[in-house]
């Protein structure tokens, strides 16, 4: 585009590369070439005309030599020629070589091919001069009865542009077309004349709908589509029409057209608000997200489901839907499953939360024998939590649904498993009937648990909720078998038969960093064998994690055996049955602690675990009231509290959406009465319609609907100087990961810019789309140029650049402009969501949210690299003894932060990995520092 003012509908790429030819060698091609030649220099005419070229001298070659041509290639082209010429004088007067031209559309309209007449009307609809159209319009009628439907169609775009442009030219056009309307039979023809008929004359369109009212479910789905639009119009402005039109949308529910079935079903919704509305469009929907085959269609149709569910009176209905909405969870699609059982979740009630369960469970157990598909373990995640909370809304379900759940605390699938054993410890601690039952279940699959995460839960639930002697004893039992023959070391050394597993075959696994619950820092690794032999695949669970070096289990082993032991000396009173149960607690400790500490496991055992088994060993030993308080009361304590927070959270949120859709009316507000409302007022509805174009275009006009002009100005960023030859700035707009600019560039000057070239480049996760195209201003003219930027990750980045051009005439070199820098902020695109702490952790682990810095140092001694922080931060009045005790340790860290990030820095420091000290030991340790500066949020690392 030149200038504002020059419209262009067609786009043709052209090589930046390639040199202009002449328009002394146009001409000559023009003239005397050969159809090949003639089209070539045609082409070149257009690129040229495109790019702001002015050539008047060859309007009257092309009509000469090029116009009488019936080579179909040249009148396509000559179609687009006509689009971009200009066509008028600079004073607005039409060209006299018009009249030429004229004719030529006459004959082109008269013409006995049909393509050529229908491209012909295709093109009139883009002429703005009403003096060529004028003399054309016998010949544009005439094409109305022509035999070819292509061709009846084209006649009415144009009849229908010419009307809405220029009604002077076609007064009568409506009648016309509702005549024509009557007679025809070609369903794109009606479609077309029946869609003008809607935006030019309504009354017509309703009068011919009103005679084939009967007959609707019979036409094509393309002029269904539009009957659809015009009912939605007249009952949107006129609601009394409803019942008049009811009847049909009812009959286009069972259209053979998808797309005509789902407008139907909206447009039902907001005619009627009647259960039975209501529930024909909700069935229409489910049917929709069942039979389409594409993941895209079936979440649009879900969100409008979801929709419905929002509005108070109609989730009663969708409540006796909810079976037929499980149905499309046989839609392999996750995004599809996970918005399908959030939305039966939403309207689970006591009237269906059985048939719910029933369901739930037979998906659960179907994915047990599945397992090709890559989201199957996600989504047997989801079908565990969806029961989880139908079991803590309805209480009286649990029982159903612990059984089948239990048995996957084995599966394979740790984060399955985690929430199976989440939901357990939630469900004995509030179901107190459910306790015998969830202890049996549990010992009956404690044996076959092979994750030590699950593994650690399931200990601590016994532990703590065995509560009869029989039930304590089985899980000693359960425990010996877990742990096989001890004592272990004696056991493995006569196992191994003095042979040593070679080193090589052992490779260590990388470390994972997880964050607690507490926002700490815990590390989880694992080594595993290259080639594990035949007596380690032998192994008990218990004993295969020891021999894995994994003895944080182990500390937990140890407290549920001191709880066990201390509530089975409480239950019986048999002193020697006392002492023998005690002792062999005692005993498994013992013998845990002597594998830790000698070489055959894969990792010795931390010191944090010793301390927590010899407390254990301690506890057991003395048997005080005040430790058995610790150990079998206060753990159930903090359990509990923790359950009531999360539950009244749960019931401050449903009480916040209940309130969302509960719709108040206060006492003083106003009664609308239909029959002393105006036509304009009488509902407060947006059009959908409308709603669904802003939404294709990005939703941009309907947020800035309150202040248009200054939001818009808001987002205009200039690039260049006032006084640069050349001034340009940009409009940003941002469409989620779409950055489109819209740079408008204006030539001060009162030369000729030519390959006036916008060249952009971006820093950050931001990729340009294309090249804009080079083009020519015209002195003082001025032109808007587009440029797409995609984003690919969520930062924030910066786009610049400069523009550069050559002066008509000059010898100089190419002159540049330098852009001033545009910042993409990331609040602009970034959408916001929330996740659970389990997701969180492992979000954090996977992507690494954090800046590290590695410390290299040579000093040995943790004293002295303290006392060398200390002296880079000018804190000399603390000694090294200091900053090692207590909280001088962690403001010693803190002062190394404010000299990394400036002395306005906050730092929060905690230990990560515990620091050894010894004779002549390396300092070997982490010091995490998260710290929040003038410039955002960071977390260091060192290493030291």
């Amino acid at each position: 585009m030149t200038a504002a003012e020059n419209v262009c509908y067609t786009l043709i790429n052209v090589a930046s590369d390639s040199e202009p030819p002449s328009e002394v060698s146009l001409k000559a091609d023009l003239e005397k070439g050969e159809i090949k030649a003639k089209t070539e220099a045609l082409k070149k005419v257009i690129i040229m005309i495109l790019n702001g070229e002015k050539l008047p001298g060859l309007l009257m070659t092309i009509i000469r030599f090029v116009l009488p041509l019936q080579d179909h290639t040249i009148k396509k082209l000559l179609l687009v020629f006509w689009e971009i010429v200009p066509k008028t004088t600079p004073d607005g007067k039409l060209l006299q070589e018009m009249i030429l031209v004229c004719d030529a559309y006459r004959k082109d309209l008269q013409h006995p091919n049909e393509f050529i007449r229908g491209s012909t009307l295709r093109f009139l609809c883009k002429l703005k001069e009403s003096e060529l159209l004028e003399p054309l319009m016998p010949a544009i009628r005439a094409c109305l009865e022509h035999r070819h439907s292509y061709v009846r169609r084209n006649a009415v775009l144009a009849i229908y542009t010419i009307y809405r442009n220029f009604e002077h030219l076609i007064p009568d056009a409506p009648e016309l077309i509702h005549d024509f309307l009557v007679n025809e039979k070609d369903a794109s023809c009606k479609r077309n004349a029946f869609m003008m008929l809607i935006h030019a004359d309504q009354d017509r369109a309703l009068d011919y709908l009103s005679t084939c009212i009967d007959q609707v479910h019979t036409f094509g789905d393309i002029l269904q589509l539009v009957i659809v639009e015009l009912i939605y119009k007249v009952c949107h402005a006129n609601p009394s029409e409803r019942a008049r039109f009811i009847r049909c949308i009812y009959n286009l529910l069972q259209s053979s057209s998808p797309a005509v079935k789902y407008e139907a079903a909206g447009t039902l919704v907001t005619l009627s608000s009647a259960p039975t509305a209501i529930k024909a469009a909700a069935q229409c929907y489910i049917d929709l997200i069942i039979k389409e085959s594409d993941n895209n269609v079936k979440l649009i149709v879900l969100d409008r489901l979801i929709e419905l569910k929002e509005h108070p009176t109609h989730e009663r209905v969708l409540q006796d839907l909810v079976m037929d909405i499980l149905r499309v969870l046989s839609t392999p699609d996750l995004e599809v499953r996970k918005k399908t059982l959030q939305l039966a979740l939403d309207l689970v009630s006591s009237r269906n939360v059985e048939e719910l369960v029933i369901v739930l469970k037979k998906e659960v157990i179907k994915t047990n024998n599945v397992t090709e598909h890559e989201d199957t373990d996600k989504y047997r995640q989801l079908l565990v939590r969806t029961l989880h909370s139908c079991s803590v809304r309805f209480p009286d379900m649990a029982a159903n649904v612990i059984p089948v759940l239990m048995e996957f605390l084995s599966d394979t699938n740790e984060a399955a498993a985690a929430d199976v054993l989440e939901f357990v410890r939630e469900a004995i601690q509030r179901f107190d009937n459910l306790r015998p039952l969830i202890i049996e279940k549990m010992l009956e699959v404690f044996h076959a648990i092979r994750t030590v995460k699950i593994y650690r839960g399931a200990l601590w639930i016994l532990g703590e909720y065995c509560s009869t002697k029989e039930d304590i004893q089985s899980v000693m039992t359960e425990v010996r078998r877990s742990l096989g023959e001890i004592p272990i070391v004696e056991n493995e050394i006569k196992k191994e038969t003095g042979e040593v597993k070679p080193e090589d075959e052992v490779s260590a696994a990388p470390a994972q960093k997880l964050v607690t619950e507490m926002g700490t820092y815990v590390t989880q690794s694992a080594l595993s064998s290259s080639r594990p032999s035949k007596k380690e695949e032998d192994r008990p669970p218990l004993r295969g994690f020891l021999m894995d070096g994994d003895f944080y289990v182990a500390a937990s082993l140890a407290t549920t055996l001191t709880k066990v032991a201390l509530r089975y000396v409480a239950l019986v009173q048999d002193k020697k049955k006392q002492n023998s149960f005690v002792a062999e607690a005692m005993l498994i400790m013992v013998t845990v602690l002597h594998l830790g500490k000698c070489s055959l496991p894969k990792k010795p055992i931390t010191d944090d675990d010793v301390d927590r088994i010899s407390l254990c060993l301690k506890v057991l030993s003395e048997c005080s009231p005040l430790m058995n308080d610790i150990f079998n009361k206060e753990c159930r304590r903090s359990l509990s509290h923790m359950l009531a927070v999360r539950l009244e959270e749960e019931k401050l949120s449903q009480k916040k959406e209940s309130e969302k859709r509960n719709v108040t009316v206060q006492a003083d507000d106003p009664i609308s009465f239909m029959q002393l409302t105006a036509k304009n007022e009488m509902t407060s509805k947006e059009d959908q319609f409308q709603l669904s174009l802003l939404a294709a275009m990005g939703n941009t006009q309907r947020k800035e609907a309150a202040d248009p002009l200054a939001s818009k100005l808001n987002k205009v960023t200039q690039l260049t100087g006032f006084s640069d030859p050349v001034y340009a700035e940009a409009y940003v707009h941002v469409n989620q990961y779409d950055i489109v600019l819209d740079v408008l560039v204006v030539n001060q000057t009162s030369d000729t810019l030519q390959n006036c070239t916008l060249e952009l480049a971006t820093l950050g996760d931001l990729k340009l789309v294309e090249k804009p195209s080079p083009l020519t201003l015209a002195p003082h003219d001025f032109a808007n140029i587009k440029a797409n930027v995609k984003v690919a990750s969520t930062e924030n980045g910066i786009i610049f650049g400069n523009i550069v051009y050559d002066v008509s005439g000059a010898a100089s070199d190419r002159n540049c402009v330098v852009l001033s820098d545009i910042h993409i902020d990331i609040m602009d695109y970034i959408q916001p969501a929330s996740c659970t702490d389990a997701e969180f952790r492992q979000m954090w682990a996977e992507f690494e949210w954090e800046n590290k810095v590695t410390v290299n140092t040579n000093i040995t001694e943790l004293n002295e690299y303290l006392q060398h922080i200390l002296k880079s931060t000018n804190m000399k009045c603390l000694t090294p003894e200091k900053a090692l005790s207590g909280f001088c340790g962690f403001m010693a860290a803190n002062l190394y932060a404010r000299s990394i990030f400036g002395e306005d820095a906050l730092a929060n420091v905690s230990i990560e990995k515990p620091f050894h000290l010894g004779p002549d030991a390396p300092v070997n340790g982490h010091i995490r520092i998260r710290a929040k500066s003038q410039v955002g949020h960071s977390c260091h690392t060192v290493n030291s």
